[in-house]
């Protein structure tokens, strides 16, 4: 899964060497938060949140499959 959100972010960002994801574990919701270079949190939100809301409607659609639940935070 971590493999999966770095590979689409990679692909957005302009900055690739700077995108950092951080996994934490819990009892029931793994929780991804994603740093990124400042120049490229808006590629990752994209306009009104599009881009960010599609990355997380992937990871749902996947974690769902899995019978997981993850959440994504983009942190500044």
């Amino acid at each position: 899964m971590k493999d999966l959100l770095e590979f689409v972010v990679k692909g957005l960002v302009d900055d690739p060497g700077e995108v950092q994801i951080k996994e934490i574990l819990g009892d029931k919701v793994t929780l991804y938060e994603l740093h990124v270079s400042k120049s490229d949190i808006g590629k990752v939100i994209g306009k009104k949140g599009r881009t960010a809301s599609a990355i997380r409607t992937i990871l749902k659609a996947v974690s769902t499959k899995q019978g997981k639940r993850v959440e994504l935070e983009i942190v500044e």
